[in-house]
């Protein structure tokens, strides 16, 4: 090289001289200078990520021109909470480039090598470095893998109830379906129970999952649908199932489930994956639907920091696939469902509150990107404002309207979201509508500017009933108390079958039962239905419930009583 450089030097200008002999000794060391670097011009998108047998099949299209400098596409694995491949060389496959690609790896399913949580990338290597060329992939068939393949029971109505342990037996008289419990994540946690998983050993708190277990199993017993929602709140003794630098904080009620991090990954994977197995009809009983947070789109119940809409979507979403890769591993036909508000284009701030449209739209599209999985939505459509009890008079709000750029979405147009749902990109795995329950909705007994209005909350409670009844795309209308609770009730949100003791705050103490206790008993009943409901019609303003219910379940019976 030296001789090479003298002898060019002879003819060259100074200036010149220079910048070719820094070219000269860059390519003669070997580095490679940005303008010489080569892009790579290869897309691969991911079309499958599935179990088959014990392996993981992962499939691609590539959709750029073949290039680079070997004949290779390469195939990384990254955990839940890593977010690329960085200067990583560690591939577990490779596949000659084609226009069609398939890796198979083993799934090592049970070990501490598991990749059953895994995502995984496709690269090319450019002579230095692996560059990323796809989207990253989740397996999306986790039930292959479940012990319990146990169909999904449908219940045979939609009528449910968020049941005090108290009035268990009120609640068989009053015929409920759906049942709905709170399961406190951070204190599962704990002593008694030792479970193993995936090579490490956890401890539970048994004498907390004692309890659950006789309510679990009581309402098994009789035949309901379980719905559990999996809350977060504050626990010193568990920081790792709380986001990288938040603390306690005034005003938030639930955190969100960390996963960006490889503790909170491990133990939120291990507990979820323990709750299903445990509730996955043994002798404990059977949780059917898991509801992962509460409402969402407001931070206030699922804090992680001022965070954009698309960062926070992110985070949730990673939280979301490690509890439904470990439930529906566990319980193949489990449902999971995340939750929102009523603010479908309303009071978001861009930081701690967003719209529920868009946190579904956002987090529907990064589900089809990372592998399509069968995610529900638990909604919960109160009234406007919920210190009143009539629906179908919010439109003189101006916040509820037919559009989908509704401000609000509740039961006076419930069809907004229903129809949402039915658009071809939202549609689940096998083409259909998913899941979609009312998990929490209630209409108040003391009006916040007309005092007691008990006949208001029965009729209000009767149409919304029949509204959701005769839509084919909800599954469960899940009423939010059975009893009073005294804090809401002083906040003119009286949402019981019964009034409360108001003396009593530590306990919803049942007192009288209101006049929406027999309108529920019996609004599935065919025998009783219409009667129960007819005092309705007048306060509503109506003559016949067909007349403004589509699709009005007992249309037949009602014209037969017109007769």
């Amino acid at each position: 090289m030296k001789e090479i450089l003298k002898k060019i030097k002879k003819g060259f200008p100074a200036v010149l001289w220079v910048a070719l002999a820094a070219v000269l000794l860059l390519l003669n060391s070997g580095v490679r200078t940005a303008w010489a670097a080569e892009t790579p011009t290869e897309w691969v998108g991911i079309t499958s990520c599935r179990i088959e047998g014990d392996n993981v099949q992962i499939t691609g299209t590539n959709s750029g021109t073949i290039s680079g400098t070997d004949s290779q596409f390469y195939l990384f694995e990254l955990q839940p909470y890593e977010d690329a491949i960085g200067s990583r060389t560690d591939y577990i496959a490779s596949a000659p480039k084609a226009d069609q690609v398939s890796f198979s790896v083993p799934l090592n399913l049970g070990t501490a090598s598991s990749r059953l949580y895994s995502k995984f990338a496709v690269a090319v290597w450019d002579g230095e470095k692996y560059t990323q060329i796809s989207q990253m992939a989740y397996i999306t068939n986790p039930e292959a893998v479940a012990e319990n393949q146990n169909a999904y029971k449908e219940p045979l109505t939609k009528k449910g109830l968020l049941i005090e342990p108290e009035l268990l037996d009120d609640a068989f008289t009053l015929g409920v379906k759906h049942v709905i419990i709170n399961l406190p994540f951070q204190f599962i946690l704990g002593s008694g129970i030792d479970y193993e998983y995936e090579g490490k050993t956890y401890h539970f708190n048994k004498e907390l999952l004692d309890q659950y277990d006789t309510i679990v199993r009581n309402f098994t017993a009789k035949d309901l649908s379980v719905t559990a929602v999996i809350l977060n709140s504050w626990n010193d003794a568990t920081p790792d199932l709380y986001y990288p630098g938040v603390t306690q904080t005034n005003g938030v009620n639930y955190y969100m489930f960390n996963a960006a991090t490889q503790a909170g990954f491990e133990d939120i994977k291990a507990i979820a994956s323990f709750l299903a197995e445990h509730y996955g009809g043994t002798g404990n009983g059977t949780i059917s639907n898991w509801i992962i947070g509460n409402e969402i789109n407001n931070q206030a119940w699922n804090y992680i920091g001022p965070m954009d809409v698309d960062s926070y979507v992110k985070e949730y979403e990673r939280a979301f696939r490690v509890f439904y890769t470990a439930i529906k591993s566990t319980s193949a036909n489990a449902r999971v469902f995340f939750s929102t508000d009523y603010n479908w284009n309303y009071e978001a701030d861009g930081s701690l509150k967003y719209n529920a449209k868009d946190v579904i739209e956002k987090f529907n599209a990064n589900v089809r990107a990372g592998g399509q999985i069968d995610w529900g939505l638990a909604y919960h459509p109160y009234s406007v404002p919920l210190t009143e009890p009539e629906f179908w008079d919010d439109a003189s709000t101006g916040l509820v309207t037919w559009s989908e750029d509704s401000p609000i979405v509740n039961i006076a147009n419930l069809s907004i979201l229903t129809d949402y749902f039915q658009k071809p990109e939202m549609l689940d795995s096998n083409g259909e509508v998913r899941h979609i329950i009312l998990s929490e909705q209630g209409f108040t007994s003391n009006s916040a500017t007309r005092g007691e209005c008990e006949e208001l909350q029965a009729a209000a409670i009767a149409y919304a009933y029949y509204i959701v009844d005769s839509n084919p795309y909800i599954d469960a209308f899940i009423m939010s108390r059975q009893v009073d609770a005294p804090s809401e009730a002083q906040l003119s949100a009286s949402f019981g079958l019964y009034s409360c003791d108001m003396n009593r705050t530590d306990r919803h103490v049942p007192t009288h039962m209101k006049k929406s206790y027999d309108v529920y008993r019996y609004i599935d009943k065919s025998s009783k239905t219409l009667e129960v409901t007819e005092f309705a019609k007048s306060i509503i303003g109506i003559d016949n419930w067909y007349d403004v219910i589509p699709n009005f379940r007992w249309e037949g019976l009602e014209r037969r009583a017109q007769r």
